[in-house]
């Protein structure tokens, strides 16, 4: 069953590809427009009623553009889009031909400033061992562009670069710091989540059943060695391990009941869910706005409960942050049958994010997988949305 749905977003994904490296591409005429332009060149008017007033001189927009095209390939090529616009700084710098004192200072601050911020950003993105050397890079060409221009105080200019520069990098870095460590409290609060859990239910457990699994074993052992010697005693044996087994069964049902949820339903009779169930939430989902396109490749195939009830749940959970967090109306499921196992992918085009938050639903997601000898995967992807993977195989864990 498959069902091809055109992938959302995609034209507008295209459309925004092409006008970013559209922007680039008019670099060489932003350059040449800022090197021509020089004192008292053309300049863009708006037409009053009475005469035409200057509003933006093209000596001050075309070097304003040669730094400005290449960001729209910060997000995903910060390096190279720093590199544009340090290049075409320096060489404006080089090249105008405006040999006013206040003009060549005022570019030169401009331009700079503009590829200093970019830094921060770079460094706030990237790893320090690919952000130190952008910064050493962005330091030298800055300084020496100070001694390139021909205006006044370059000693001056050159001395300020240094924490200009320093400071745009701190800055980056601080806010990539400040992210790893908040990414990494989120991964430790998850992970002491899970093991407080399992203490807490390995706890209720051993309280219910080791005693009375105990009792039981000495009881059956002293019935077994009387039994044909002493009937009545070998009845008080059975009678005991029928009122501790009675007691063991009572305490587990109020242990699972504890565990579960005080919003749960109660417990259902219907057969455990499996693969072939997915329609359901499949429905489920398009009920709550969002169509769901699923497909199913390879030849489906005997598999475990556990198996299939793992992979249903993913799909559950997966599914249930779409709805609530991803903020699409469509996604994509996919199930892919090997005889080895079976693959669950379920793919949105929202908005992403990094994992982590208050819920553990991604944590029970992995735990599922790696109690069958599986793995299960989910972030973000790098052209947007976000992707659950999990491959649970049929064999022993």
């Amino acid at each position: 069953m498959e069902a091809v749905v055109p992938r959302p977003r995609v034209v507008a994904r295209r459309v925004r590809t092409v006008l970013i490296w559209s922007a680039v591409a008019l670099l060489p005429v932003a350059l040449l427009l800022a090197a021509t332009s020089g004192a008292g060149g053309p300049v863009l008017v708006v037409p009053t009623p009475d005469h035409s007033v200057p509003v933006l001189p093209l000596r001050y927009l075309a070097p304003v553009l040669v730094v400005l095209l290449p960001a729209g390939l910060l997000r995903r090529r910060p390096l190279l889009a720093l590199g544009l616009m340090l290049a075409g700084a320096s060489l404006v710098t080089a090249t105008t031909n405006a040999w006013e004192q206040g003009y060549l200072n005022g570019l030169w601050y401009l331009q700079f400033l503009v590829v200093d911020v970019m830094l921060g950003v770079v460094a706030a993105r990237a790893p320090r061992r690919v952000s130190v050397p952008a910064a050493v890079m962005v330091l030298l060409v800055q300084v020496a562009a100070a001694f390139v221009n021909p205006a006044a105080d370059a000693v001056d200019r050159a001395t300020l670069s240094v924490p200009a520069v320093l400071a745009a990098w701190v800055a980056g870095n601080s806010v990539l710091a400040r992210r790893a460590y908040a990414e990494q409290m989120r991964a430790h609060a998850a992970t002491e989540a899970v093991a407080a859990e399992r203490l807490r239910i390995a706890r209720e457990l051993h309280d219910v059943v080791a005693h009375s699994i105990g009792v039981i074993a000495i009881q059956a052992g002293v019935g077994a060695r009387v039994i044909d010697t002493q009937p009545a005693q070998a009845r008080a044996a059975l009678t005991t391990i029928e009122a501790t087994s009675r007691e063991t069964l009572a305490g587990l049902r109020r242990t699972l009941g504890a565990l579960r949820r005080p919003d749960d339903p109660a417990a259902s009779l219907d057969p455990t869910p499996g693969l072939s169930d997915l329609d359901r939430l499949v429905a489920a989902a398009a009920d709550a706005g969002v169509r769901v396109t699923l497909a199913v490749d390879g030849e489906p195939g005997p598999l475990p409960a556990e198996v299939e009830l793992a992979a249903y749940r993913i799909v559950q959970e997966a599914l249930t942050n779409v709805v609530r967090h991803a903020r699409v109306d469509r996604c994509r499921v996919t199930v892919r049958h090997a005889p080895d196992g079976v693959r669950v992918e379920v793919v949105d085009d929202g908005r992403g994010g990094p994992v982590g938050g208050d819920g553990h639903g991604i944590v029970g997601m992995r735990e599922r997988a790696a109690l069958l000898g599986g793995r299960c995967a989910a972030g973000p992807r790098p052209e947007g949305g976000f992707r659950v993977a999990a491959v649970l195989p049929v064999g022993p864990a």
